[in-house]
């Protein structure tokens, strides 16, 4: 039988028959651009969610209108549409998903994660729309019997608990729709599954040592301070960041592979020059991600100053400076484009907003003699909301940033603030208070409303309310459309 001859490519320049072997590289996409809530005529509603000292998880909801031709001043009201104890002891952190896909003629939800001091993380239920005309209709009855406008969904219940921490829960997120990442005093961060809540991986990280402990310590063996306090996800979601007690150190994680990429030891030098020296902890408290000039950052958080990082793993600046106040929460807020701002609320009942940009980044300041020389460059103070001039005195213990566009297409932003006192207060921004224009730092914000929870803040979450479409009707179940994510949760698994 003859063989059959293979398929010869014709005599003449060897190189075109390479070229069209080879394959087109698959172009990147560009991410879409981000679709910002609209605020119409109608206004806009802003769902809040509150964690108390108190055990107690309050929920409100602002409903802002546009402001008016004469007074130019936005009304706002109050309405309570939760309250009760969601568990046994202090509530730490809650977390909230993205809304699920829409669906025609279905309703979209939200999930609601609380972790508390009790071990327990309580999955809830949270409509993504306000409540519909006729249910405001029927509980005006209801109103008028409490002291407070009280607007009730009967969507909004509880899913149930997750019990895979041996320790106080720390810190909750949602990367995305599907998962779900959990830290506690136990040294672990967890992944669980929206879909049906199983624990797909834990990452542990191994318990400090104790050295030179005093001889009146009295804390049992293991009894050490040791657990995670907070991790941060890059936005790719392949990435993160993690610092825990008692470590002078952040550890980089892969969550593709899920096992430990590094450890970054901060500078001894870097933490003497912020006051976090031999007398001191040295832990970061705190870890967020950002990105400033198109470029990757994140900002580690101590006790009275923040770091900024770069992508190299070198100190960019500090954040602070001659500002010394306890830092209790920060994020960054995107602006225009790709430029961002660091808010960082303080002891005082200020926000502060600084601009890490390498543009406004100032060199140190030169001390007397005698003092040790400064090192570490300074971010730039664009903006203060609140504080002193405002009429607010009382620590910010949370914050958050809702960012809104109105009919003309100009961005503006609502701040949601907690503070200690039990108080929540919704300011707004324009589009322009967030630009660094001059030297000194400006007074921004304009104070839509107050609202006393009668309980000790200890963190808050909010989202802007979709509006409800026509003939949306409510389903049983939370996310109805998880098609495009069992691709995601399988590839995990593995």
């Amino acid at each position: 039988m003859a063989k059959r001859k293979r398929d010869v490519p014709p005599e003449g320049d060897p190189s075109e028959a390479k070229v069209a072997a080879k394959k087109p590289k698959p172009q990147k996409q560009q991410p879409p651009a981000p679709v910002f809530p609209k605020l119409t005529s109608n206004g806009v509603t802003i769902q809040i969610v509150a964690g108390s000292y108190d055990r107690v998880l309050h929920g409100l909801t602002a409903s802002i209108q546009p402001p008016a031709p004469k007074t130019q001043k936005s009304a706002v009201s109050f309405a309570d549409t939760f309250l009760f104890n969601a568990h046994t002891s202090a509530i730490r952190c809650i977390a909230i998903s993205p809304p699920s896909v829409p669906a025609p003629g279905q309703s979209q939800k939200v999930l609601l994660a609380t972790g508390s001091t009790d071990e327990r993380i309580n999955i809830y239920n949270i409509s993504a729309h306000p409540p519909s005309t006729r249910s405001v209709t029927d509980q005006k009855a209801l109103s008028s019997l409490t002291p407070r406008p009280v607007l009730e969904n009967a969507k909004n219940r509880e899913l149930g608990t997750l019990l895979h921490h041996s320790g106080n829960i720390t810190r909750l997120m949602f990367p995305n729709r599907s998962k779900l990442l959990t830290a506690a005093e136990d040294s672990t961060v967890g992944v669980a599954r929206v879909r049906d809540w199983n624990l797909l991986h834990t990452f542990k990280c191994p318990v400090p040592k104790q050295y030179g402990r005093p001889s009146g310590d009295t804390a049992a063996a293991g009894g050490a301070p040791q657990g995670v306090n907070d991790f941060a996800v890059h936005p790719s979601n392949k990435i993160m960041l993690s610092v825990s007690k008692g470590e002078h150190c952040m550890r980089l994680w892969n969550l593709e592979t899920g096992k430990k990429s590094r450890v970054l030891n901060f500078e001894r030098a870097a933490l003497a020059e912020i006051g976090e020296g031999r007398h001191s902890t040295g832990e970061a408290r705190r870890i967020v991600w950002g990105s400033v000039d198109g470029e990757d950052e994140f900002a580690v958080g101590f006790d009275r100053e923040i770091l900024v990082y770069g992508m190299d793993c070198k100190v960019k600046c500090r954040v602070l400076g001659s500002e010394r106040t306890k830092v209790h929460e920060f994020a960054y807020v995107k602006t225009d484009g790709e430029e961002s701002v660091l808010a960082v609320a303080t002891e005082d009942g200020r926000v502060c907003f600084f601009s890490t940009a390498r543009e406004n980044i100032t060199a140190p300041a030169e001390l007397a003699e005698g003092k040790k020389k400064e090192t570490l460059p300074r971010a730039k103070l664009v903006a203060q909301l609140g504080g002193i001039k405002a009429g607010v005195t009382g620590r910010v213990k949370d914050f958050t940033v809702l960012p809104v566009e109105d009919e003309d297409g100009e961005r503006l932003w609502f701040v949601v603030t907690a503070g200690s006192d039990g108080r929540v207060r919704l300011w707004r921004l324009e589009d322009g208070d967030l630009r660094s224009t001059g030297e000194e730092a400006r007074q921004v914000g304009e104070l839509l409303g107050t609202y006393s929870t009668d309980n000790r803040i200890t963190c808050l979450e909010a989202f802007v309310m979709i509006p409800r479409p026509d003939g949306a009707e409510e389903s049983e179940f939370e996310f109805d459309s998880e098609d495009e994510d069992e691709d995601e949760d399988d590839s995990d698994d593995e």
